[in-house]
């Protein structure tokens, strides 16, 4: 009874459903791509480095070169893992998206044991705990496979620990593991509060893109002073959440022949001028931008394409052809909206 008692206070306190994170998810994305070309050009570096080195006696380091292969190899993955995640349905896109996060993460912890049992112990237990405080500091994830991986890493290193720190020193670290799993704990139920008020902002911010593109909140239109900041905000409407790079965008709202230094600065002012104009309304998490990636966050929107593409009747109902009327590139996903009405109804 205590257990299950235990359980329900867990899902009611730190449970969230995986569309909710969908955008976290997205978030998670972006760190592991950027995090993974970090990785790799120092994996890279220092298997030159070392084979310049000890150049010729290679069979003496061959753990070493083994090391450095395998960070080379899964930063590799987690690469194109996380690029090929870029554009998922957006109920597994929480799932997909943070795979190769728990995938680089145990890599490096595996590392921070090997490091320990190879005799470098105050190396790996720092390896670890660098790991986990940027993983609570960045990204997303599940408390319960958080405490999973601390529990692995511990009782692996315990006997070394002990050996080398003592008793007093292995009470430390216990310590801190716990102080890490009470932080992820904090840190999931913050996320889910912040969704909670988000769900209520969705609310009052709509989103009106059959006909022509307008954008409410509390009943008023939001005016920027630019007059493509509009477009620009439709355009991520349009991609659904995905990540745009800038060079895209500016393809996009310039011509396909624009050049992003050339426009670079004008496109800077479109995301300043939208950045203070939801900040005066205080419409929070809806535009967001980041690592040189712009998107939108669905969930925080009442949306009539949206709702078309989760196959609602009454949106399906009023698309009368016409999608974002005042955008020429929106020409294209309006024939796509229209054939898509056609067989639905």
């Amino acid at each position: 009874m205590f257990f299950k008692n235990l359980i329900e206070k867990y899902k009611s306190r730190y449970t969230i459903p995986y569309l909710d994170l969908a955008d976290a998810g997205e978030s998670n994305r972006l760190i592991v791509h950027i995090a993974s070309i970090g990785l790799f050009s120092f994996s890279a570096f220092c298997l030159v480095f070392f084979a310049i080195t000890l150049y010729p006696n290679y069979k003496n380091y061959i753990p070493r070169f083994t090391y450095y292969a395998i960070f080379l190899v899964f930063s590799i993955y987690a690469f194109f893992a996380s690029k090929q995640g870029k554009d998922v349905d957006r109920k597994k896109a929480y799932i997909k998206k943070t795979i190769p996060f728990y995938v680089l993460s145990a890599v490096i912890i595996a590392d921070a044991i090997f490091t320990v049992k190879v005799g470098a112990v105050f190396n790996g237990f720092i390896i670890f705990c660098i790991t986990a405080f940027i993983s609570l500091c960045t990204c997303s994830f599940s408390p319960l496979i958080f405490l999973g991986a601390i529990i692995i890493t511990v009782a692996c290193m315990t006997p070394d620990l002990l050996n080398t720190f003592g008793i007093s020193g292995y009470i430390n670290t216990l310590i801190t593991a716990v102080l890490m799993f009470c932080l992820s704990l904090y840190k999931r139920r913050a996320e889910k509060r912040h969704i909670s008020f988000l769900k209520k902002q969705r609310q009052t911010l709509v989103v009106k893109t059959f006909g022509n593109f307008t954008l409410m909140y509390e009943n008023k239109v939001v005016k920027f002073t630019r007059s493509k900041s509009d477009e620009l905000i439709g355009y991520l409407i349009y991609k659904n959440g995905s990540s745009v790079k800038t060079k895209e965008l500016v393809s996009v709202l310039y011509g396909e022949h624009a050049d992003s230094a050339r426009y670079g600065a004008s496109f800077r002012n479109l995301v300043v001028d939208i950045k203070h104009t939801l900040g005066d309304l205080e419409i929070q998490n809806f535009f967001i931008a980041e690592y040189n990636n712009f998107r939108i966050n669905p969930e925080v929107v009442k949306c009539d394409y949206y709702d078309f593409l989760a196959g609602e009747p009454t949106a399906i109902k009023s698309f009368a052809g016409e999608f974002m009327g005042q955008f020429s590139w929106a020409e294209e996903a309006a024939g796509f909206l229209e054939q898509k009405a056609l067989k639905k109804n």
